[in-house]
């Protein structure tokens, strides 16, 4: 693990890491968590997906320690971290680090994530939360075990929890990757365009916190949502077959 006197921000820059954070109506918590990140990271991008609640007041107070992107509509979080990825990519950053705005995640994880990559040059890695934590709804838990399953599908590849937010990318490794998603399901597409490209893809424990039922904000809507990404892994499944698994080999040969 990395000196605890180390000057991790410093250290962060040196690997040209940046924090992205997407958010969509978090009001209540996305100050607590720019400022937990901003401990660990000096350069940090929100992301505002359309907020109609106190988001956009409180983004423009002048102590707020972050470049802030806002538009409206509501676009969905895969176009927000798209549009954290471009910003990232155009200030020269080679990583970014996505952390939700829901309190969930703790940023005293994110130097394992900078440890891990200058381990591992442009690795993807993906925070994994395990599925057993106090408060954490059992749909999530089903959830995840389905996508993991379709991934190990679609990529050959397996990983204990596919539907974490809390993640490393290796932005210059993707390049400009254009979603065909805009939603939650932009994530899985990422990880799995990614697995095609041959990206190595690492997973790492996190902590994670779930707040009581009646205190959580969530935006995932359960019927709408896992149709959505339903039918993306039947689109991924077809996929596979003519481009994935092809395009693995052949740049598996090459390289």
């Amino acid at each position: 693990m990395m000196n605890e006197t180390a000057d991790i921000r410093a250290y962060l820059r040196d690997l040209r890491i940046c924090v992205v954070i997407p958010t969509y109506n978090n009001a209540g918590t996305l100050l607590d968590v720019i400022r937990s990140v901003s401990e660990y990271c000096a350069d940090i991008i929100v992301v505002n997906d359309g907020s109609t609640d106190a988001t956009g007041e409180l983004l423009a107070q002048p102590d707020v320690p972050a470049t802030v992107i806002s538009y409206t509509p509501n676009k969905g979080k895969g176009t927000a971290l798209v549009t954290g990825f471009r910003e990232a990519l155009k200030r020269g950053f080679c990583y970014a680090i996505t952390i939700d705005s829901d309190g969930q995640h703790y940023a005293s994880d994110i130097p394992l994530f900078a440890e891990t990559v200058a381990l591992q040059p442009d690795c993807l890695i993906v925070g994994s939360r395990g599925m057993k934590h106090d408060n954490m709804p059992q749909k999530n838990t089903f959830a995840n075990k389905f996508s993991n399953f379709w991934f190990v599908v679609q990529t050959g590849r397996r990983l204990p929890d596919t539907q974490s937010g809390y993640r490393l990318y290796p932005l210059a490794k993707m390049g400009d990757m254009r979603l065909i998603t805009s939603r939650y399901e932009g994530e899985l597409e990422m990880l799995v365009r990614s697995a095609w490209r041959n990206i190595p893809i690492v997973a790492v424990p996190v902590k994670v916190y779930y707040p009581p039922e009646g205190e959580r904000v969530s935006h995932f809507r359960p019927a709408r949502d896992f149709t959505r990404i339903s039918l993306l892994n039947t689109f991924f499944c077809f996929a596979a077959i003519l481009y994935g698994y092809p395009s693995m080999l052949i740049r598996k040969l090459f390289n």
